[in-house]
């Protein structure tokens, strides 16, 4: 069952205590590390901020609530990311291309001093800056070589345009467990001028005639395959990750409630460097407080939040092993 929206005078009496506010708006937010995120960075940075779980799709109740004088934007996430765009004033390019918004900010029209709604794709940033930032040589390991893209939504979508525009992955073979999803991943790129050397691997003998993918993100919930689809996806995934183990990265987004998956574990086991969905999170996170602080990356807490997040990884860890 959904959670009720909240009122407009629950959410203002949460922001009286502030001095300026955001929200993380979506629905299912109980064990996302958004908020705690930017909690380190504004502790950090001495602001007396906070980031508002909002649990509501009601996209009138957050309209309104925005129009608040010490709003200073939003993280934005299912089943919410699609149904903004529309409500923006203006879209970074990121936002535009992949077709989902991740994250709002403010800024001034300087014609008419009009506040503007803004939409990012911060997503992208995110898994662009955890290959760039924790693989040491890409032009060995995924520089003009195949990627490959686990799943069939929004986070699949980012993953395409960041290893197509910033990656320089060539063709990227796409695996999911319902075909009509990539059909419309392939079809959504397209239309947005990305989709050039896009293919759906559905088998395991089609994987193994193909050049072993150098980048893998994998975009699907932690979860045993339980169907005939699901199967065969996960053995079409097996197949890659046999046939690149030791050359090549993978970026496991699933990082709630654990960063520990299945699929990780299996790519460890097979030689790949995997890099955690945490890492993402971080830096989709600080890109989010470069729009809203207005302070380049560089200059926002960076090595305090990887602590927070390592600390928090390291308790889950501890918790696992206690089970």
């Amino acid at each position: 069952m959904a959670s009720p929206a909240p009122s407009t005078a629950s959410v203002e009496a949460e922001i009286s205590r502030l001095d300026r506010h955001g929200y993380l708006f979506g629905q299912k937010l109980a064990n996302s590390w958004s908020p705690f995120l930017h909690r380190v960075i504004y502790e950090h940075l001495g602001l007396r901020w906070s980031q508002i779980r909002l649990d509501s799709a009601d996209m009138d109740l957050f309209l309104k609530l925005v129009q608040h004088p010490d709003f200073y934007g939003a993280s934005v996430t299912m089943p919410n990311k699609v149904a903004i765009l529309p409500h923006l004033d203006e879209l970074t390019d990121e936002c535009r291309d992949v077709g989902a918004c991740n994250t709002l900010f403010l800024r001034t029209c300087s014609a008419t001093g009009r506040r503007l709604l803004c939409g990012a794709n911060t997503d992208v940033i995110g898994i662009r800056d955890s290959f760039t930032r924790n693989v040491r040589r890409p032009e060995r390991v995924y520089h003009n070589r195949p990627a490959l893209v686990i799943g069939g939504g929004g986070a699949a979508r980012s993953a395409v345009y960041a290893l197509r525009k910033f990656l320089r992955a060539t063709t990227i073979y796409l695996v999911n467990r319902d075909a009509a999803e990539v059909a419309a991943v392939v079809r959504d790129c397209a239309a947005r001028g990305y989709g050039e050397g896009l293919m759906h691997v559905d088998t395991p003998s089609q994987a193994a005639g193909l050049e072993a993918p150098g980048a893998v993100v994998a975009c699907v919930p932690d979860l045993t395959p339980q169907t005939d689809a699901e199967k065969r996806a996960r053995a079409v995934t097996e197949t890659f990750l046999d046939r690149g183990g030791g050359r090549g990265a993978m970026l496991e987004m699933c990082y709630n409630p654990s960063p520990f998956t299945q699929l990780g574990a299996l790519a460890e086991r097979k030689g790949w460097q995997v890099i955690p969905g945490t890492e993402a999170l971080i830096w989709q996170g600080l890109e989010q407080d470069k729009y809203w602080t207005g302070r380049p990356v560089d200059e926002l807490p960076v090595r305090h939040v990887q602590e927070a997040i390592a600390d928090r990884v390291a308790q889950l860890a501890g918790g696992a092993a206690k089970l």
